[in-house]
């Protein structure tokens, strides 16, 4: 009964993004949770270290030490300005913005491309004296698109890769298609939604200065990226392994201290991760999960069969946000259509609204720094019909393979 409690609980918190009266985020309400369960007996000390997927946040923690490179090198800065600089009219900007912003996220993660590139595309912007709402809304969407093309784009392909044992070229394989729809769809939504108006009414603001750019630590990160890839092709070697070495070799600098570096970390992405793992661990233990999921079955909602675990997918992506929802979700996926349509779908359903996805928060966030506003209901606008066509475009696709 207290495994079950402190289980509603964690996961009303995960709805909520806190818990009323107290000053918890998602974070901490899974932090609390995993002690509860620990502190309650639920799980020993050793129970609870042997639910927690170690190659899952061995991989993760790896790409952010890539992804941090990047940002301190100046990277991101300086390809949104080189692409933002092409003499293009607004709708050919906004395509090749969507194209660099899906490239990058397909391997350096949709949330650290938002938080690098949204600074510097709103002062661009602003310098062609562009509305910069639709690219802002472009950066987002196309983030999120993005990084379902591969198995370390976002948090939780890896942990579904990591745990279902999938093959990175065959994912991608997989994923080629609704990827590049997602991102034709995205520009094309947002064209017509702005008829044309693309200019600014006001006069343009200041904005923040990009990070210099440091050509060898960008390199240094590049070639790491791309030796991390071929790895993951062409090797047989467990990915987490190797991402971990590649890692390792950024950090040993003579000009960029490790503190810089590993201050970028998401450590309360991997705190998240780790809470989740006990507490769902403990609530495995009970049965309950089991049991739930055999009476869903006998109910004629089998979550075993494609169909209903893409339902299921997309409701709690959009109810608990995508990680915890695939954490719930794992358990039952064992077809072999079930790993890419779970890392699709819950990928794809963040764009639905802004609370979907922590690259919409991201985005919305550093435009509301900027003095820019971007309403739920302007999200919406584009984040639903690009939802429910990209879920289409995926649903068609995988019904095509598996049939």
């Amino acid at each position: 009964m207290t495994t079950v409690l402190i289980f509603g609980l964690v996961y009303l918190g995960m709805i909520l993004g806190g818990l009323p009266g107290l000053q918890l985020d998602r974070t901490g309400i899974a932090l609390l949770g995993a002690i509860a369960v620990i502190g309650s007996e639920a799980l020993s000390v050793d129970a609870a270290a042997r639910s927690v997927h170690l190659p899952t946040l061995i991989l993760l923690f790896s790409f952010m030490v890539v992804s941090a490179q990047m940002r301190l090198g100046g990277f991101y800065d300086r390809a949104t300005e080189r692409v933002a600089a092409l003499p293009l009219a607004p709708a050919a900007l906004l395509a090749a913005l969507v194209v660099l912003i899906g490239a990058l996220s397909a391997v350096f993660t949709n949330d650290v491309v938002c938080l690098a590139v949204a600074p510097v595309l709103i002062a661009a912007c602003r310098r062609r004296r562009l509305d910069p709402v639709p690219f802002l809304l472009a950066l987002a969407a196309a983030a999120n698109v993005g990084s379902a093309a591969t198995l370390i784009g976002n948090p939780q392909n890896m942990l579904i890769g990591q745990k279902l044992g999938l093959s990175f070229a065959g994912y991608a394989a997989e994923a080629a298609l609704p990827m590049a729809a997602g991102l034709i769809v995205t520009w094309g939504l947002i064209v017509l939604q702005v008829r044309g108006r693309w200019e600014l009414d006001a006069p343009a603001a200041t904005a923040t200065a990009p990070e210099p750019f440091d050509r060898w630590q960008t390199a240094k990160g590049l070639a790491v990226a791309a030796g991390l890839l071929l790895a993951f092709v062409f090797a047989p070697w467990p990915r987490e392994v190797v991402a971990l070495a590649g890692a390792g070799v950024l950090l040993l600098s003579r000009r960029l201290h490790s503190s810089r570096t590993l201050g970028l970390v998401d450590w309360n992405l991997l705190v998240l991760f780790i809470g989740l793992f006990v507490v769902n661990g403990a609530f495995e233990g009970t049965g309950l999960a089991a049991r739930a999921v055999a009476e869903s079955a006998r109910m004629g909602l089998p979550l075993n069969h494609p169909a209903a675990l893409f339902g299921a997918t997309f409701v709690l992506s959009n109810i608990v946000s995508n990680v915890p929802a695939v954490m719930l979700l794992l358990p039952v996926s064992r077809g072999a259509i079930d790993g890419p349509m779970l890392a699709l779908v819950s990928t794809l359903a963040g764009n639905l609204f802004i609370v979907g996805s922590i690259a919409n928060i991201i985005v919305v966030d550093a435009a509301a720094r900027q003095g820019i506003r971007i309403g739920w209901r302007r999200h919406a606008a584009l984040g639903v019909p690009l939802t429910l066509a990209t879920l289409a475009i995926t649903a068609l696709w995988l019904a095509l393979r598996a049939g």
